[in-house]
């Protein structure tokens, strides 16, 4: 980070930048870029009213500003946009949904909050009423529904994240492959490899590689688990139901934006730098707006969802990144394919063998041989903290 470009601040935010976020956070390549930020907001361009739909449009698809982490350029805009954003109201939030959700982010960040803190109140945190926010403004989203309608829809619709995924991909399975094309591709593999090169069919869009890494029946070692920790957590600026979580999986990348149907079945204090196993290798799918980019793997009651859901718990000793493995000589030492192919169904497949043991450990029940599969990390094997007998999703 350029000292001549933060030396252009005003001192309160100057000082919150330089305490919030440290120099090594800026990689070479995103450095002018992060400089023209700070730069903007030194010279008044960002937090004008007039060009916060702008930003708004430009943070649509985006975390952070400029790279996958955290940068100065975050803290900087977080700090211009405060005197705004602190006095608006729900209409004026609920109109600017994406910078909303980046300003609460970024006021949340563990640095920038005990920075803010310490540093001065001119940065106190802003909170948002988003359940009251005008009936009226919500309808302004319906024409998108309608653009849509094909799969992203039917996912936006559903109030948890495990089911968006499973419509999402049984969707997508029954329009982009027939069945008669599916007996046709499992008789002859060769054939469609020669049809790929030679011109895809209409319902052939993935990559080549992704059919032939996972050819075969599903195996639960197909689906990559990990370790992760919630870095980060506030609610949907959109949707009442959901949870818009960094997850720390200890990628170089930074933490994964993941959107969790979970506000109904737990308090949003209990889901704070929770440890959790996240399957990592699902299509990434929007959700009101918000893509996610991985789903909590949660237990559910076997009376359903009115009986709770709750987070598998890794054991004591996992690490952020640690692989979890299901048990056994033909899965442990498999590598999981870099991401599921939605039209073979294999997450959902598998996932009618998930379940809870009387011990409360989570394990995978082949449903041909009955053998016990229990989900673990080197460290020792998950559980659900109160549920036997439970569904996992």
């Amino acid at each position: 980070m350029s000292s001549d470009a933060t030396a252009k601040l005003p001192s309160p935010l100057k000082d919150l930048v330089a305490a919030s976020v440290a120099d090594s956070s800026v990689s070479s390549e995103t450095k002018p870029e992060v400089n023209e930020w700070i730069e903007k907001v030194a010279s008044g361009q960002v937090g004008k009213a007039d060009s916060l739909k702008d930003l708004d449009t430009q943070l649509t698809p985006r975390t952070y500003i400029v790279d996958n982490v955290l940068t100065p350029a975050d803290v900087a805009i977080y700090g211009a946009l405060h005197p705004t954003i602190s006095q608006w109201q729900p209409a004026q939030y609920y109109s600017h949904p994406a910078l909303t959700r980046y300003f609460d982010h970024i006021q949340n960040r563990p640095a920038v909050r005990a920075s803010a803190e310490k540093l001065s109140p001119a940065f106190s945190i802003v909170s948002f009423d988003l359940d009251n926010a005008p009936a009226q403004e919500r309808k302004a989203d319906a024409p998108k529904k309608k653009e849509k309608k094909p799969v992203a829809e039917g996912v936006k619709e559903v109030s948890e994240v495990k089911d968006a995924v499973r419509e999402e991909a049984a969707t997508v399975s029954e329009k982009a492959t027939p069945k008669k094309e599916k007996k046709e591709k499992a008789d002859k593999k060769p054939a469609t490899r020669a049809n790929e090169e030679g011109g895809k069919k209409k319902g052939e869009s993935l990559p080549k590689k992704a059919a032939a890494e996972d050819a075969g029946e599903p195996q639960p070692s197909m689906i990559d688990l990990r370790i992760g920790k919630i870095v980060e957590i506030s609610k949907h600026p959109d949707a009442d139901s959901l949870y818009v979580e960094q997850i720390d999986f200890g990628e170089e990348t930074g933490p994964r934006t993941v959107v969790s149907g979970l506000v109904n079945y737990i308090p949003i204090e209990k889901m704070r730098d929770r440890y959790l196993v996240g399957v990592c290798n699902l299509k990434p799918v929007s959700m009101r707006g918000v893509k996610s980019f991985a789903m909590v793997l949660c237990a559910t009651s076997k009376d359903g969802k009115e009986g709770g859901i709750e987070l598998v718990k890794p054991p004591e000793n996992a690490k952020i990144g640690d692989k979890v493995y299901f048990e056994g000589p033909d899965y442990e030492n498999v590598t999981p394919l870099s991401q599921l192919n939605p039209r073979k169904k294999i997450f959902e497949t598998i996932q009618p063998g998930f379940t809870t043991l009387d011990t409360h450990e989570a394990a995978w029940v082949n449903p041909v041989t009955k053998s016990v599969h229990r989900i673990r990390t080197k460290d020792g094997v998950c559980i659900a903290p109160t549920f036997v007998g439970a569904s996992l999703s």
